[in-house]
């Protein structure tokens, strides 16, 4: 089995796009990432949920557990409308990580490598012009190897 036969069309979002949008599109349609294209429209990077996350959660809370603890419920709650008008850009993590994308040719090992070297639960599969042609999730690409 190859890349382009588990493939699946994904959502994605361009790098100017609003991180709350983003963190609604993740939520609602139940992702573990999202695809970031850069302004030509090409795979630029995976987008974790948790990167999102980071951006909204002060800085504080991160740190120090206890301090997380101290924060009430209500208040909480607002912490994703922290993101304002921030971007997807502004979300991303500040070191270029390893772009997670594959050829259609790629084999079901090449794809579960990457994956486990990028720690990122999704893969963009492109062509040669460099075209997105869908993706491949962690959940997929397990379902696939334990059913062999």
């Amino acid at each position: 089995m190859r890349a382009r036969d588990l493939a699946a069309e994904f959502p994605a979002v361009r790098l100017d796009a609003p991180a709350l949008d983003a963190a609604r599109l993740l939520a609602g349609q139940n992702l573990p990432g999202l695809i970031v294209l850069d302004e030509r429209g090409y795979p630029f990077t995976i987008l974790a949920g948790t990167q999102v996350l980071r951006m909204a959660i002060p800085s504080y809370c991160q740190d120090d557990p206890a301090l997380a603890r101290v924060v009430d419920e209500p208040a909480a709650d607002l912490l994703l409308r922290e993101l304002g008008d921030r971007t997807v850009a502004q979300a991303l993590p500040p070191d270029n990580r390893e772009l997670a994308v594959v050829s259609p040719e790629a084999t079901v090992l090449e794809i579960a490598a990457l994956m486990a070297r990028t720690r990122t639960p999704l893969v963009a599969v492109v062509d040669r012009e460099r075209r997105m042609l869908g993706a491949i999730t962690l959940d997929a690409l397990l379902d696939r190897m334990l059913a062999a």
